[in-house]
């Protein structure tokens, strides 16, 4: 039986808390009813988003952080920091059960990227599977992890992934420009190399988001085949989300780790 796919075109921007709010919603839908979600969003204002065990308020600056009025949020799934500005981001929930592991389930989400951005003429590899970066190592586009989107020796999609209650969430950025330069901002000592690079370098251009969540949106729907319907989320996962908003508004929870 075909499976049954949500796609949602998410890109008028939304705060961090509540996109993060959105995505865990998501991973509840996919938990316990079933449900496949390819979600495609952006933030507004522009975030710093922490990996779920990063050692946020050791690594990174708090006070110079909100001196530059910076949102900050931590997110459900693991990984390193980023700053959300000029990107698009994806997320994908939908029950884990027969997927396989997570490198497998990493390579075939890559996959689908790899594929989107082939439709706008470029050519990602993705990079060697290495040893698991730690959640302190730095910036999440400070070194890529084994699977991850590159460019030239750049890196362009940076991803991570949660497993839950037989569910998983998978989300990730898709740098437009390549800019990751606050996250060094306000990085406590020295910053690591910054390997970030954006759909610029290959296009010489900067594309449109919703160009981009086109191309993906028309990967997924080829690679991954079965019933696609259109959704707003708003009378669903939005409404859903309102309950987990306290937590991921907390400063406890953002930097407390």
């Amino acid at each position: 039986m075909p499976s049954s796919w949500d796609l949602w075109l998410d890109l008028e921007g939304r705060p961090g808390f509540r996109n993060m709010a959105i995505d865990q919603a998501l991973l509840v839908r996919a938990a316990e009813r079933g449900e496949r979600w390819l979600r495609l969003y952006r933030w507004a204002p522009h975030c710093l988003s922490f990996g779920r065990h990063e050692p946020a308020e050791r690594r990174y600056d708090r006070s110079r952080a909100e001196a530059l009025g910076l949102d900050a949020v931590r997110r459900p799934t693991g990984g390193r920091a980023v700053w959300h500005a000029d990107e698009l981001t994806y997320a994908v929930a939908l029950p884990a059960e027969g997927l396989g592991g997570v490198r497998e389930v990493c390579a075939e989400i890559h996959g689908v990227l790899r594929d989107g951005l082939r439709r706008l003429g470029v050519t990602a590899d993705a990079a060697d599977t290495g040893p698991t970066l730690r959640p302190g190592a730095g910036a999440c586009f400070a070194a890529p992890a084994g699977g991850e989107l590159m460019l030239g020796g750049r890196k362009v999609v940076g991803s991570a992934q949660l497993r839950e209650r037989g569910a998983l969430l998978q989300h990730g950025t898709i740098l437009l420009s390549g800019d990751q330069r606050t996250v060094a901002e306000v990085t406590r000592g020295a910053a690591p190399a910054d390997l970030a690079g954006g759909l610029t370098l290959a296009l010489g251009r900067r594309p449109e988001p919703a160009v981009v969540a086109d191309a993906v949106a028309a990967a997924a729907v080829c690679r991954w085949p079965g019933r696609w319907s259109t959704a707003t989320g708003d009378d669903g996962p939005v409404a859903d989300a309102v309950p987990f908003e306290p937590h991921f508004r907390s400063a406890a929870w953002t930097w407390g780790h």
